[in-house]
Parts: C-alpha cells; structure tokens; sequence
C-alpha cells in the first residue's frame, strides 16, 4: 500500500491541496474549521503530516488558566469537584484550559480573601465556594476591576445577582428537604436543623426555604433553631447527639450545611436512625452508606460533570466577551436520591 498522499487528505477533507498545503505551512489564512476539518480527514487516512496539522490546530486555541478555591481539602465533596473541574477542562475541544484548584483549610475571611487575590495573580478567571464577608466581597471587586471574572460555585455571593453564579436554587432545596421529612415522617414532631455557618448563602437559603414549607403545609411540625456546625463532622457528631437527648420526640433532621459524617455517626449510635428522616446534601461514599443502611432518607445532590461544564464555559464567555457583559447566572436542577434509585 502507498502511503496517504495531500490529495488523498484534500479529497477526503473535500478541500483543494492548496489549501491542504497552506494548512501544513501554518499558514493563518485558513479559518479554523478548515483545519480542523483538514485534521479529521488526515486522521481517517492515516497522513504522515497529522502531527503538523494537529500542532496547529492546538496553537490556534485560545488558551486560559482558570483557578478555583474550593473548602477544606478533608472534605470528600471538594475533592471530588476539584478532580470533575480539572478533567472535564480536559473535554472542551474549542479551548486550551489549565485548571488550578486550591483548597482553603483556613477558612477565615482574612486567609480566604488572601488565597482569591493570589490566585488572581496567575488565573485568567477566578471560581470559588464561599461564605458572604465584607473582604470576601472587597477581593471580588478587587479582581474584577482588574478584568478577571469571579465565579461563585454552589452558594451565591450576591443576592443581587452581580457576582456570577453555578449552581441549585438553594431556596427550592430547602423546600423539598422539608416536603421529604413532612410527607415521610409517621406523626408531627420536632425537627433539628444544622447548618456549617450562616455566613453561606446557600445554607441561609436552604434554611428559609425549609421553614416556609413547614410555614405554609406543615405547621403541625416544631422546628428547633438551627446549630451551627463550622463546618466539622467533630460538632456536627456532638450537637446531634444533643438534640437526640434534648428531644425524645425528634422526627426529623436536615444537614443543611458540613458535618453530615458526624450526624450519621451520632445516629447510628444512638439507635435511633431508622426512626429520624434525615436528608442530607451531595451523594458521596459516606452518605451513599447513610442512605443504604437507612441512616439517611434522602440526599440532593448536585451533579458534579453539569456543574464543572457550565463553571468552565461560563468562564470562557467572560473572558471572550467585552467588559460590559453583566454577571451571568446558571441556576442548576439538582437531583433526588434515595436507596431505591442509587
């Protein structure tokens, strides 16, 4: 057999060897859906020169570093999104994306904003998952008035919608947490609510949506104040075995924020688990268990390959478009599980 010649490609392409030839010389003439086009066809007939013409299909791609700072680097969830973020850049064929992802184990906002304003230093486009301050806002500001787009992830930095934003209406979480305890509990009772810290959108949200459905459907429930977590199964296991004590008519229990580790573990040893519906954010190994041996009732998750494809895209129309682009906002449907559907 012959080897595949430039007509051979060309004819394949349906282009003229001219143009096949200018492709191999680099040349920036050609539009770069012909080359793409001419790289496809020397693939299918096995050409010699597919290295060249791959090597300028790359060098014609925009190229951007996107940086992420996600929680702590203990927590399963960050890790598996900053592992979903880093391999589906890898998919998006139109862009040369590196991705930088950064874990915040000191969560002050003094150490948080510090961490946003380095990676800004480096990062085409900045996205994070972060709870609502005064500096955290100012380092926002900070880095858009030096052109880089911020990108809030899962938890909304403003109500105002002028930070963009990837992820669930948090508020229509809340409610259907709250359908799920209503609608599976047996009798009225009290129901225990924790959050990681209210600092975080997301979880303020969870919370007011899970207390207008009770509100508005279900108010022979009494629903407890919320206890704070930090974000740690440690106070998490504590402050749920002490609602356990405190309440021998305890129903139910939305994890509304960290610690869902800790929640499981004072249930289970408490005895107690089958008798508590308890919902819970993000199908991970953990709460995958959880909803196996009956520990959770249900789980929303939030699908981790949709949120990193619209984070990245979104990104890459910020950093293309023109600075009076407004903040966009991708609202998020985020998923139901139980042990029937896992």
């Amino acid at each position: 057999m012959t080897r595949p010649t430039i007509r051979d490609v060309a004819t394949a392409a349906g282009v003229s060897v001219s143009t096949v030839n200018r492709v191999l010389a680099q040349s920036s003439s050609v539009r770069a859906a012909t080359v793409k086009q001419v790289e496809d066809a020397a693939e299918q007939v096995g050409f010699y020169g597919l290295g060249t013409i791959r090597a300028q299909v790359l060098a014609r791609k925009p190229k951007y570093r996107f940086g992420f700072l996600l929680l702590q680097s203990s927590r399963a969830f960050y890790r598996m999104l900053g592992e979903v973020l880093k391999s589906h850049a890898a998919t998006i064929e139109d862009c040369d994306i590196a991705v930088s992802v950064s874990f915040a184990d000191d969560l002050s906002p003094q150490a948080f904003s510090a961490k946003m304003l380095e990676l800004g230093q480096t990062c085409d486009s900045v996205g994070v998952v972060a709870a609502v301050h005064p500096l955290v806002s100012q380092a926002v500001d900070t880095l858009r008035q030096r052109g880089i787009p911020v990108f809030a992830l899962i938890s909304q930095l403003s109500a105002t919608g002028s930070v963009n934003y990837v992820g669930p209406d948090n508020w229509k979480a809340g409610r259907t947490a709250a359908w799920a305890i209503a609608s599976i509990c047996k009798a009225p009772g009290k129901i225990g609510i924790l959050v990681g810290n209210h600092r975080y959108r997301c979880q303020e949200m969870n919370e007011s949506g899970f207390r207008s459905y009770f509100r508005e459907l279900a108010p022979e429930f009494t629903l407890l104040e919320p206890l704070s977590t930090f974000e740690t199964s440690a106070v998490a296991e504590e402050l749920t075995e002490k609602l356990l004590h405190d309440h021998s008519d305890l129903k139910g229990l939305f994890v509304a924020g960290g610690g869902v580790s800790g929640a499981m573990n004072a249930l289970r040893t408490s005895g107690r688990a089958t008798e508590i519906v308890t919902v819970a954010h993000q199908l991970m190994d953990n709460t995958r268990i959880g909803l196996l041996d009956g520990t959770l009732s249900i789980i929303l998750n939030d699908p981790l390959d949709r949120l990193a494809h619209e984070t990245l895209t979104g990104m890459i129309r910020a950093c293309s478009a023109k600075p009076e682009m407004g903040a966009q906002t991708i609202v998020l449907p985020f998923e139901i599980y139980t042990r029937e559907n896992i």
